[in-house]
């Protein structure tokens, strides 16, 4: 699986310059030829939560549009990061993937809210999983603060998904934690990791990039600088099952105890 991870620097509160950088970004990945491209959280407002009232995506309708026409013309799947959606009198930071065709293989509502960043106040929490075929391979998705949630993620990958893909706006200041933790999460769960986070800034925050794609055993295969770019990485999906076959922790995991 060849994947193309854009890490961009999200304008604030500016969803119209936000689509276009997102449509010249596929286009850029799609020119390398790759089978997946992956998109960083929140692209479409930032964390411009007090204004999602007029910013927010009216039920991810325009995202889908430019996710599903852009996927069909360049025959690639996209894990499409997440945007704020605005849906039933509340607002949510959803993940839209689609396929090569541009069928919508699975949105996925931010399970985890985080409270330094004031999700709690204006996010609703989603209360599904996110478990997807990509081309016949098994994968899941998640967003930034459900990182730090292995329990979540580890009842989704009992399902057997053999990439994990993670979007994110990760502050510069936890940046250390960003890399620990991602590697953790491929290593308990003997699976690819491939994660994309913004650069730039916010009235608030400061991201640092350093987008990674991690083999099964927690080995950093590419890793992004703290500025706009795209990065590729191929990954050999046999090295899962070598990895599963010789630590079956999976196998050897006692839920009944927990």
């Amino acid at each position: 699986m060849h994947v193309a991870l854009a890490q961009l620097n999200i304008q604030f509160g500016d969803p119209d310059a936000n689509y276009e950088q997102i449509e010249m970004a596929i286009q850029r990945a799609a020119e390398q030829t790759v089978d997946v491209i992956v998109l960083p959280e929140m692209w479409n407002t930032g964390y411009a939560l007090t204004r999602l009232n007029v910013l927010a995506d009216d039920d991810g309708q325009r995202t889908l549009q430019l996710l599903s026409k852009l996927a069909q013309q360049f025959c690639v799947n996209i894990v499409g990061g997440s945007v704020a959606v605005a849906r039933d009198g509340h607002y949510y930071n959803e993940m839209l993937v689609v396929d090569r065709q541009g069928q919508l293989l699975s949105r996925y509502d931010k399970v985890h809210r985080f409270g330094l960043m004031a999700e709690d106040r204006y996010i609703t929490a989603g209360e599904t999983e996110n478990v997807f075929e990509l081309d016949g391979t098994v994968a899941m998705g998640a967003i930034c603060y459900d990182i730090r949630f292995p329990e979540w993620l580890r009842k989704q990958a009992a399902r057997g998904p053999q990439v994990i893909f993670f979007s994110a706006e990760w502050p510069t200041v936890r940046q250390m934690q960003w890399r620990l933790l991602l590697q953790a999460r491929a290593i308990e769960n003997q699976a690819f990791v491939v994660a994309v986070n913004r650069v730039g800034s916010d009235p608030d925050n400061q991201f640092g990039g350093q987008s990674l794609v991690i083999d099964p055993l927690g080995q950093i295969v590419a890793i992004g600088g703290a500025h706009a770019q795209l990065i590729t990485a191929e990954l050999d999906l046999t090295q899962v099952d070598q990895v599963r076959g010789q630590i079956p922790v999976f196998e050897d995991r006692r839920p009944e105890l927990y």
